[in-house]
């Protein structure tokens, strides 16, 4: 049975119960605690709790799910996946036990012919809660099965709540028995690999708080409505029914072990490491897949992190199993077919997962030689040192300069039987994240506990106006203080408040929150901030400026005209800027991310290149050029699939409900699904600016523009620079980059001929210093100061050729300067006095300690410095007395 069937069947089966089919979320979770969705229920949770109203009974799913705390343990295990997915039925206060259990037993008891999974029932073992004598009661009526197969285990098996007060309740897990040969008998409860668990069955109907830990917490009371929460494991049911040992060899994933294998020219069985690697490889380049499909690019920070990692360890692997060069052409299009029949957005949206894909491996093909180099040093270093641990500051070293991830180097450590120093590492990357947070404050405030809200969104979701309206009448709801509701809010106090209508917009889709006030009688509200903190309900984060504001008076929200017509300009400026990019790029480069405020867009697109200067006026030429046309721009609402049918585009990795928003800017000539605030006509953008074209990671690239009044007031400031500049030259601005190069090489020329003038000088002062040289103990020193220098390398210059004047005499040149304010030292020793003894590392660093500072280099020629210019005398009698002794 084809994995593809597994879900359509499961589907197909709870569709016929009257479960709502509900597409699988994106792997992005919309959870601001979770950085994946990580089980199929994440999605349902607002339901499940209670804390947005259900808008079915009851639902069903196969969801895309990504796991990386067992990310060691994949190709281990035969059911570790870090990409799986996890098809549920759900209840909302529908059905509870006894439909659960029945729904799940039909299903997996009924022959494959007649549409279910026909397993047969002597195979099946269930598990429950210790205490749940009901569901033990459950599964004799339904299932008719014997004690002995149906086990009692505790709370940290079966038992499920979110680790926070709320609803919780008893699980019922269901096993199916590989047979003795996959290990000992004893059923679930020996915890084997013998038995798998296929359907975990969780019975929500206790709202518990005081939770110290996964098995200490108090039970409150019975939830008034008591929810069903379900998960079966699709990749371990098809590596079941499809008869092969693990879930890295069903139809979904072995196509790309098998190019793998065939790549590297090692047969799979053969080895077992080989066998982990050719299993690691497959499952994380399907995982990479799936998460770039949902617009996941590699950076260095959370989701992209371990994207990145995911990639890196598949490239790690190949090498291993002795492929040096690039492969993942080849290994993402085994995963691509083999996904595109339950995925058609990994083949439509591939030109640009491949794009990403390749430029990642390219670049970190490129640093993996030199970190290896870097790394294998290191351990034998630290091998011959007798130490089984390598520095911290090592591991820091090849993450920071040379992007391996820590985990990559602790398993190469241990690949050669060393440990790191992961206690040093993390100092040294705390530190780092330290500096780069002091200089990087948000203005974004912290919404309070997600839970705080479901009382004001059980009361209807808050009606946004601010397509057509910049004013809106409408109502507090609901005012927060800290986190907290309270019934009023006064003056000098930052405060949350829910409206029941407003016509503020609330940040999203790359645009800022809009900037204005919310007024009423007695009270006047600055708007801080607008943010969507759960589905449905928008939140003004606000300052009490004057007055005070209660819970249920009315209230008016006032947008800042001015504010709002930059923030329209700015975003239908984004649609022109990606519909020029494409035009002038191709479709490949496909947004892949953006901001937007009043005056200014940032757009990251999909391109491996920098824009050329021609091709980036084109670009700008062309959205100037959209503007000039004044086009008709229209908002149309309409599902989603009709949208897409109409050749509207889905940005890569944006979420987008049953019914969306499209933007028609001339009409197919800018067609996108967006839910922000737009212009009217084209003209009314004004003007674009393209002042910025940079690199944001492989692959990905990064386009700034100013836009409307602030686009004018650049070209404005330019155009008094070049006016400034052909008056001080006394040229034409046609001619002015000529003049300027004309200078520009005068410049040249002169500092050179100074160079030279400055070259000989130093080189006059050669004989004289080397006249005075004296003996002192074994060796002719000289120790002199030569007043102020513009550079180090200058005083090194004099040193080395004092030196050569001295001919093959045992000499030490020990020579200071002042530059740029300080003391410089520089000690020079010829053989025959490094024969007598004479160390110029030595020397320089006993000067440099007279100076207040540090020093050293090889004993034929050393550098030091320090701050204290009086001390330059004391330094050199140092020297003196160091070779007298």
């Amino acid at each position: 049975m084809q994995t593809a069937d597994i879900r359509q069947r499961w589907l197909d089966f709870f569709a016929e119960r009257g479960h709502t089919v509900v597409p699988s979320a994106s792997l992005v979770s919309d959870d601001p605690t979770l950085l994946f969705t990580v089980a199929g229920m994440v999605p349902f949770v607002p339901y499940l709790t209670g804390l947005v109203p259900a808008p079915y009974p009851r639902a069903t799913s196969v969801q895309k799910c990504i796991r990386t705390n067992d990310i060691e343990e994949v190709g281990k295990t035969p059911r570790h996946g870090t990409f799986f997915q996890m098809s549920g039925n759900f209840s909302f206060g529908d059905y509870f036990k006894e439909g659960a259990i029945s729904m799940a037993w039909e299903l997996l008891t009924t022959p494959e012919a007649d549409g279910g999974y026909g397993f047969d029932r002597d195979d099946l073992w269930v598990t429950v809660y210790e205490d749940d004598d009901e569901a033990i009661e459950l599964w004799k009526k339904v299932a008719d099965l014997p004690d002995e197969r149906i086990q009692r285990l505790g709370k940290d098996t079966n038992y499920w709540h979110t680790g926070q007060p709320g609803p919780a309740g008893p699980c019922s897990e269901i096993f199916f028995d590989r047979g003795p040969e996959y290990g000992i008998d004893g059923g679930p409860a020996t915890d084997d690999d013998r038995y798998v668990e296929i359907w975990n069955l969780v019975f929500m109907q206790y709202l518990i708080d005081d939770v110290q830990s996964k098995t200490d917490f108090r039970i409150v009371k019975e939830l008034p409505k008591k929810n069903i929460d379900t998960g079966m494991g699709l990749e371990r049911v098809a590596f079941i029914k499809q008869g092969v040992d693990n879930m890295y060899e069903i139809d979904q994933v072995r196509p790309v072990l098998d190019r793998a294998a065939e790549l590297s020219g090692r047969r799979y069985g053969a080895n077992h490491d080989d066998d982990v690697r050719m299993r690691v490889i497959a499952d994380h380049v399907r995982s990479a897949l799936m998460l770039m499909s949902d617009g996941v690019s590699p950076s260095n920070e959370g989701r992209g992190y371990i994207l990145r990692r995911l990639l890196r360890r598949s490239i790690r692997a190949m090498r291993l199993l002795g492929v040096e060069g690039p492969t993942f052409r080849e290994l993402f299009a085994a995963s691509r077919d083999a996904m595109k029949s339950a995925y058609p957005e990994v083949a439509h949206d591939y030109a640009h997962i491949e794009q990403l894909a390749l430029g990642e491996e390219e670049t970190f093909l490129r640093t993996l030689t030199a970190g290896t180099s870097i790394l294998d040093l290191a351990v034998s270093k630290t091998k011959d040192s007798g130490r089984g641990q390598l520095a911290g500051d090592t591991a820091f070293l090849l993450h920071d300069t040379y992007g391996f991830p820590i985990e990559l180097t602790l398993e190469m450590a241990d690949e050669a039987g060393l440990a790191v120093d992961r206690a040093a590492f993390d100092t040294l990357m705390t530190e780092q994240r330290s500096r780069a947070k002091a200089d990087a404050k948000s203005k974004k405030k912290v919404l309070a506990d997600l839970s705080v809200y479901a009382d004001f969104r059980a009361k209807g979701e808050t009606i946004f106006t601010g397509y057509t309206e910049l004013s809106t009448a409408s109502t507090v709801l609901g005012l927060l203080v800290d986190g907290r509701p309270v019934p009023f809010a006064t003056a000098g106090q930052t405060a949350e408040v829910i409206l029941a209508e407003t016509s503020l917009y609330a940040e999203s889709g790359g645009q800022a929150p809009d900037q204005g006030r919310i007024v009423g009688d007695g009270f006047e509200l600055e708007v801080l901030d607008v943010q969507k903190p759960i589905k449905g309900l928008i939140s003004h984060t606000v300052k009490v400026t004057s007055g005070e504001v209660g819970v249920g008076v009315p209230a008016t929200t006032l947008v800042d005209e001015q504010y709002r017509r930059g923030a329209t300009q700015a975003h239908s400026g984004t649609h022109l800027v990606h519909a020029a990019l494409r035009q002038v790029l191709g479709p490949n480069a496909h947004q892949s991310g953006s901001f937007n405020k009043a005056g200014y867009l940032r757009l990251d697109y999909g391109w491996n290149s920098a824009l050329s200067a021609e091709t980036r006026s084109e670009i700008e030429e062309i959205s100037n050029a959209a503007i000039r046309d004044n086009l008709e721009v229209v908002t149309r609402e309409m599902p989603l699939d009709e949208a897409k049918s109409l050749g509207a585009m889905a940005l890569f990795g944006e979420k987008y409900g049953e019914v969306v928003r499209v933007v028609d800017i001339g009409g197919p000539w800018s067609r996108e699904l967006c839910a922000g605030t737009h212009v009217s006509t084209s003209a009314e953008v004004g003007m674009i600016n393209i002042v910025g074209e940079s690199s944001v990671g492989a692959s990905n690239r990064r386009v700034e523009s100013l836009v409307g009044l602030d686009a004018f007031r650049r070209f404005a400031s330019e155009r008094a620079l070049v006016s400034e500049l052909t008056s001080s030259l006394k040229t034409r601005p046609d001619q002015l980059v000529d003049r300027v190069g004309e200078l520009v090489s005068s410049l040249k020329a002169a500092e050179k001929r100074i160079q030279q003038f400055e070259a000989r000088a130093l080189n006059d002062r050669v004989p004289a210093l080397a006249a005075k040289a004296v003996r002192t103990g074994d060796v002719l020193l000289v120790a002199e100061t030569v007043g102020s220098l513009g550079a180090g390398d200058e005083l090194r210059s004099l040193a080395t050729s004092v030196r050569s004047q001295l001919g093959d005499a045992a000499s030490v040149v020990a020579l200071t300067a002042e530059v740029g304010g300080k003391p410089v030292a520089i000690v020079a020793t010829s053989p025959a006095a490094r024969d007598a003894g004479a160390n110029a590392g030595a020397l320089a660093k006993t000067m440099a300690g007279v100076l207040g500072g540090g020093g050293g280099g090889k004993p034929d020629l050393a550098q030091g410095g320090g701050s204290d210019l009086a001390a330059i005398p004391a330094a050199l009698d140092a020297v003196r007395s160091a070779l007298r002794g």
